[in-house]
């Protein structure tokens, strides 16, 4: 017996697509199914960045069906929300769309929590935004997570964002361009911040093995997470799929690849699958990488998990 895995970071799984307008009940209910298959009994359903009207009617989707089925209650315990508030600089941007990009407004973020149903858990900004350290400030008094990702923050905004109360990055080392400056980059200036916890895509292919490792042992002990950010090819076959607006495809290597082979969008990688690959990457032993998986994810979440059986 063994406790659950617990991603914060799930943007669709086994054929489903949380960013689609028109996911059903049935859709839900697979993608809940098989993380199931994957050790995954609770998960952070995460929406990215789009247009506030079509944010709000997602989360509304997604409460009604939590409200009528008890596993996917169960197992979507909260949410991620990954954007708008982002960075809309080519490369720091990723595979979000940047016309829905723009400053943060804690009235519009009101609005989305309402419409979550008061679930939204962990929330990502860029704190280079005018106004960042007042919204984080705020959305931290509501009991919401904030993590640092998609952004080019210099120092001083890094300084503000963890005053205010920011606690985490996400997914460190990708949402930067392919080209920065060697040293004076914004991956430095977070792996640098020990306030601030660190998760890492352990799919070998956001961050190379070797990259994985020395970002792994460049932060405390303690301030290291992990996450999957995958999409709907995650726990499903190789083929085409979309990530919201986007089209991607996925081979036998797994990468997630936009079209015309540039770039990716979110991984296909399954958290039991990062575990075994964190073992063998990291030098650490089952116990721990499995850990780093799990409850030490659930504990800085707050969030109880089930045990499963082998």
């Amino acid at each position: 017996m063994s406790l659950s895995l617990f991603d914060i970071q799930i943007n669709g799984f086994a054929g489903t697509d949380f960013q689609a307008a028109d996911f059903s009940p049935s859709a839900v209910r697979r993608a809940v199914d098989g993380l199931a298959k994957h050790q995954t009994l609770r998960f952070f359903p995460t929406f990215i960045t789009d247009s506030l009207e079509r944010l709000e009617a997602k989360f509304a989707r997604f409460e009604n069906i939590r409200k009528n089925d008890a596993i996917v209650r169960e197992a979507a315990c909260g949410y991620h929300l990954e954007g708008p508030w982002l960075s809309p600089v080519l490369g720091f941007c990723g595979a979000h769309n940047p016309k829905y990009m723009g400053p943060p407004d804690y009235a519009a973020f009101q609005r989305l929590q309402a419409a979550a149903g008061g679930n939204i858990k962990l929330l990502t900004v860029a704190p280079e935004w005018a106004g960042s350290a007042e919204f984080i400030r705020r959305v931290t008094a509501d009991g919401v997570a904030v993590s640092l990702g998609h952004t080019n923050a210099d120092d001083a905004a890094i300084d503000a964002a963890i005053a205010a109360g920011a606690r985490f990055c996400t997914h460190l080392g990708n949402g930067v361009p392919a080209m920065m400056h060697r040293h004076d980059n914004v991956m430095q200036r977070l792996l640098a911040r020990d306030e601030l916890t660190a998760f890492f895509i352990p799919d070998g292919i956001h961050l190379p093995p070797a990259v994985l490792k020395n970002f792994f042992r460049a932060k405390p002990q303690g301030r290291v997470l992990f996450t999957t950010d995958c999409m709907a090819a995650a726990g499903a076959p190789n083929g085409s799929y979309r990530i919201g607006e986007i089209e991607v495809c996925v081979g036998d290597d797994r990468v997630v690849r936009q079209p015309g082979g540039q770039g990716f969008a979110g991984s296909a990688l399954t958290p039991d699958e990062g575990v075994a690959n964190m073992e063998r990457w990291l030098g650490v032993d089952a116990a721990r990488a499995r850990a780093l998986f799990s409850t030490d994810v659930a504990e800085a979440f707050g969030v109880s998990l089930p045990q499963i059986t082998h």
